[in-house]
C-alpha cells in the first residue's frame, strides 16, 4: 500500500468513526468539498500538508495523531 492509499483510508476512517459526511468535514475544516472528494477518489494523490492540517483541525485532532497509526509506521520508502 502506498502513502496516498493510507492517507485516503485514514480520512475515510476518521469520518466514519465520527459519523460525518464529506460536506460536514469540508464545513468544519474550511477545505472545499471538491478538494476532499479529489483526495478520496484519486484525482489528487498528493494532498499538501496544509490541507491535511486543515482537515485535522476540522476533525479536532492534532496532525501528529493523523499519522500515528500502524499503517503509516509500516509504509515502505516509495523512492528507491
Amino acid at each position: 500500500m502506498n502513502t496516498y492509499e493510507v492517507v485516503k483510508r485514514r480520512i475515510q476512517f476518521l469520518c466514519e468513526e465520527r459519523k460525518i459526511t464529506i460536506n460536514k468535514l469540508a464545513t468544519d475544516s474550511g477545505v472545499a468539498p471538491s478538494t476532499i472528494k479529489n483526495i478520496l477518489y484519486g484525482k489528487s494523490q498528493n494532498p499538501g500538508i496544509v490541507t491535511l492540517k486543515m482537515l485535522c483541525d476540522g476533525l479536532e485532532i492534532p496532525l501528529a495523531e493523523f499519522f500515528d497509526t500502524e499503517e503509516f509506521k509500516k509504509l515502505e520508502q516509495e523512492i528507491k
